[in-house]
């Protein structure tokens, strides 16, 4: 083998074991930064990674909201009607965060079955439900239409209570 030929093996070579390192390194950031998305009924299954970053949805159980008056601590209950999951959040809830509406929370599932959340996403207007949301109660067998409706009137019933 000539030497400009060994040379230009050697650059072609190099080449690929670095698009190769670049490639692994690209694919090995991502995976930390995805976070899958799983309905409280696929919790319970056992479906969702433990300690590892994702997204929980589902309706906040009415009745299940408890803000500690001393901090920002709150838990509450999510349902996709057929399971529930029990959530912890330290921080300031978004304003359109109420019972009986769909929210979407980014935190990590602990092992004894608590979700702590890093974030709490809820929904924009009386008309939207995160689409996650509402594949998982179409998938429980529910019409996201039907929990709309009584997520508008539990809005309402509680707006009332708050007033008197």
């Amino acid at each position: 083998m000539t030497p400009k030929r060994r040379q230009k093996l050697l650059i072609i070579l190099g080449g690929i074991v670095l698009a190769g390192l670049a490639i692994g390194l690209t694919l090995y950031a991502l995976r930390a930064n995805i976070n899958l998305f799983f309905s409280p009924v696929q919790i319970a299954q056992g479906d969702a990674p433990i300690e590892r970053s994702i997204r929980a949805g589902g309706m906040v159980k009415e009745g299940s909201v408890f803000r500690d008056p001393q901090s920002l601590d709150v838990e509450f209950r999510i349902t996709d009607y057929v399971d529930e999951l029990g959530v912890s959040y330290n921080g300031i809830l978004p304003d359109l965060f109420r019972e009986g509406q769909g929210v979407v929370v980014v935190g990590k599932l602990q092992a004894d079955g608590r979700f702590v959340a890093d974030k709490v996403l809820a929904r924009h207007d009386e008309n939207y439900m995160p689409p996650e949301v509402a594949q998982a109660l179409e998938d429980a067998g529910y019409s996201p239409a039907d929990y709309q409706e009584k997520a508008a009137e539990v809005g309402k019933r509680l707006n009332k209570q708050a007033s008197e």
